[in-house]
């Protein structure tokens, strides 16, 4: 096995040492820069981001809090509104409920008149009715006939 022959040791350590020379040389000139500017442009994006994010939440709970203030005022409008709008239909229903009492007390006013004056007829004429059938009941019971003046009197005096 080569590797275990000494004589051929002192070379192989030179390609090595000039080897890991040159990795050296390689790695750290050209990758760990660009791994560094990498790193360091991932940094600086992520900062970016996170400043930005932070920013759109301050205007997204700026814009939370206008809407909210926006609804808040528009409920209050609507309320406003309703409350118009209930008291004049509260008014008019008012009207119109104090047109039609006013309405129905002269119907009730009238009709009260019409049922008087046919009361006072009805009870005009009662005495008449009250005489005939007196007159008739006498006729029955009798057998004679009483007088028109005789029968009203005596109605006239029973009513009384």
């Amino acid at each position: 096995m080569p590797q275990l022959d000494t004589s051929l040791w002192p070379p192989q350590l030179f390609w090595l040492a000039i080897s890991f020379a040159l990795l050296y040389f390689v790695v750290s000139r050209l990758i760990v820069p660009r791994t560094g500017g990498v790193i360091e442009l991932r940094k600086t994006t992520v900062a970016a981001d996170l400043a930005a994010a932070g920013r759109d939440k301050t205007e997204s709970e700026a814009t939370s809090k206008a809407y909210q203030a926006s609804l808040a005022d528009s409920r209050a409008k609507a309320s406003e509104s309703l409350r118009i709008a209930r008291d004049k239909l509260t008014a008019d229903s008012d009207a119109a409920r104090a047109k039609l009492d006013a309405e129905l007390a002269g119907k009730v006013a009238s009709s009260e008149k019409q049922i008087a004056a046919a009361k006072s007829k009805a009870l005009a004429g009662i005495d008449d009715v009250a005489a005939e059938i007196a007159s008739s009941i006498v006729e029955r019971l009798t057998g004679t006939k009483a007088t028109q003046a005789a029968v009203t009197a005596a109605v006239t005096k029973a009513a009384k």
